[in-house]
């Protein structure tokens, strides 16, 4: 009998010592705080970053799109780049003979936090389109260099034009977007459109030595 209850309060004390005391589930509780924290803000340049190659990759689509568009259907698509105070708000795509339904004539919206913006000073334009001072900036034509446009059109042989009527050589629309977020020079995208042919390339930029430069992706 006298075994039996030494046993009975030694499994009491084993029982009673394999609980959690309230200061240790208060430190476990803050490790995981904090822990999580430190993974939420780590996170938060790579979301941003998320965000900038999105609108690149929708500026790239939205272009490419209505290029094709054009030349399957016969008609001009026009893309216009939309900002307000310099935020990138929206690319439209319409088409000159439209119909309800165009699954071509698409608005796409950008990421709140990017914006169309002048490369840094002293950078040149991507395939040597405009000067960098201009963040939307078409409009560069055999006959004229002023750039500034924020819009341009695609014709049915695959260039690009300044306007829907697809006049033809002297009316070839080049230029470029810059797309980035405020205060972050490593998020730098550029698409560029070639006039004459229509192609689309797009660009990120990198330092290189004391100064930055485009390169192809």
């Amino acid at each position: 009998m006298l075994m039996r209850r030494l046993e009975t309060k030694a499994d009491n004390r084993r029982h009673r010592a394999s609980g959690f005391s309230l200061v240790e589930m208060a430190i476990t509780m803050a490790i995981l705080i904090i822990t999580a924290v430190v993974s939420v803000v780590s996170l938060v340049p790579i979301v941003n970053a998320q965000h900038v190659t999105n609108a690149y990759n929708t500026t790239l689509a939205a272009l490419r799109q209505a290029r094709d568009c054009s030349v399957s259907q016969r008609t001009s698509y026009q893309v216009t780049f939309n900002q307000v105070a310099g935020q990138a708000t929206n690319i439209a795509v319409t088409g000159t003979l439209a119909f309800a339904g165009d699954p071509c004539a698409v608005t796409y919206q950008y990421p709140t936090d990017v914006f169309f913006l002048v490369p840094p000073a002293g950078t040149a334009g991507p395939d040597g389109y405009g000067t960098g001072i201009n963040a939307v900036d078409f409009g560069y034509t055999a006959s004229s260099g002023s750039g500034g446009a924020t819009t341009i059109y695609f014709c049915p042989d695959g260039s690009a034009q300044t306007a829907s009527t697809c006049n033809g050589y002297g009316n070839w629309d080049g230029g470029v977007v810059y797309l980035a977020q405020n205060g972050n020079v490593g998020s730098y995208r550029a698409v560029d459109v070639w006039g004459g042919t229509g192609r689309v390339h797009g660009w990120r930029l990198y330092p290189n030595g004391s100064v930055y430069q485009w390169v192809r992706q």
